[in-house]
């Protein structure tokens, strides 16, 4: 189709800013003294953000929506982003969990006000507190109905694995809507969740960073496991930055294992992979580098990559990805699929945007401005 989306970027880090006047006055204070809790942080020598992404105010880069626009999206002809906001995912690690449910809330609405209102090419990201899923499933019934937002999202980092029955109502409220359920990496070890790793913490930034795609490793296992995609046949689960060649190891070992001990999952009527690539979406960056750029081919063959991942950026992290060099070469149906085909499905975006984005910056002054009278942490960035 000539009005098809080219390109789609599945997850763009914008600053979610100022909550203050969202919140009910009874918890001004506690914002004021914390913002949003997120817990002690591995040091990480390059930083979070790419150091040429500040915004022509000086803000924090992903602060400034037309910045964003056109350092971004109009460089590399993006057509929709899906924002997935920044320094709020610690929200569900929260051990009050009426705090993090006014969070989830106040977030929630200025992403609407301060980013959707600004450009038909932004599509949001429904915060949750998945600690609370009672709470969480109303949240998303308030705001599903906003059309442009397209996705629910939530911490990777849990106190259990995803595809346990506490966890159920999110994922009953996200069906009834018809919104797939995202994870984000960047609280592994946070708050109230477990240590990063089975065997505990790690000492430095890179040894946590190398070892993020175990708890999406856990995540998958479980909700296909638990009968999650048996139980909500129509949820689709996204893995946002977990990497991509863990999948097939994950597949066979899964598939393997089933026909000794399906015994133990009667409710499964097909292969583990077969509902991984039915209901399970990866993104693109970290994109592995191997030193042979066939090989990830080969994987990406392995897991129909045609069906099962979507690009992304990770814009405006210092490891992001830049569409026009990321991808190693690839079968061009496979990599147009990989580019929007798959994404425009899932977001149901299956035009290019129809009217032009609005230019007047009245609103990125207006977040400039409010940014200056943020608590401390209120910029908080997840990895």
């Amino acid at each position: 189709m000539k009005d098809a989306p080219a390109l789609i970027d599945t997850d763009v880090h914008n600053q979610i800013g100022p909550l203050l006047p969202y919140l009910p006055k009874a918890w001004h204070d506690r914002y004021r003294e914390t913002g949003i809790p997120y817990g002690v942080q591995y040091y990480s020598s390059v930083g979070v953000n790419r150091k040429d992404a500040v915004t022509d105010q000086g803000g924090p880069p992903g602060s400034d929506p037309q910045f964003l626009i056109r350092d971004h999206l109009d460089r590399y002809g993006i057509d929709y982003t899906i924002l997935t906001g920044s320094g709020v995912l610690g929200l569900s690690l929260d051990p009050d969990p009426d705090y993090a449910n006014v969070l989830a809330t106040a977030c929630n609405d200025r992403m609407i006000e301060t980013w959707l209102n600004v450009s038909p090419r932004f599509k949001g990201s429904i915060f949750i507190n998945a600690s609370d899923p009672a709470a969480a499933a109303a949240e998303i019934r308030r705001v599903a109905s906003h059309p442009d937002m397209v996705q629910v999202l939530m911490a990777s980092a849990a106190r259990m694995p995803y595809g346990q029955r506490f966890y159920h109502p999110i994922y009953e409220a996200a069906e009834e809507c018809g919104l797939p359920v995202a994870v984000h990496p960047g609280t592994e070890g946070k708050g109230i969740s477990g240590p990063p790793t089975p065997s505990g913490y790690p000492t430095r930034y890179m040894e946590w960073h190398n070892i993020l795609p175990t708890n999406y490793m856990t995540h998958v296992n479980s909700l296909v496991c638990e009968g999650v995609f048996e139980k909500f046949p129509n949820l689709k689960f996204v893995a946002i930055e977990g990497g991509i060649s863990w999948l097939p190891h994950l597949m066979w070992r899964m598939d393997k294992n089933y026909k000794a001990l399906r015994e133990s999952t009667p409710w499964l009527k097909r292969l583990p992979s077969e509902y991984i690539k039915d209901h399970v979406r990866l993104t693109t960056q970290p994109i592995e580098e191997p030193a042979n750029p066939e090989h990830l081919v080969q994987i990406l063959h392995m897991i129909e990559a045609e069906k099962t991942i979507m690009f992304s950026s990770d814009y405006p992290h210092w490891d992001n990805d830049n569409p026009k060099m990321a991808l190693p070469r690839m079968p061009k149906e496979m990599r147009q699929r990989i580019l929007a085909g798959t994404a425009s499905e899932l977001y149901g975006l299956h035009t290019k945007p129809l009217s032009k984005d609005d230019d007047s910056g009245e609103q990125a002054e207006q977040i400039a401005a409010e940014s200056k009278e943020a608590p401390g942490n209120a910029w908080g960035e997840e990895e």
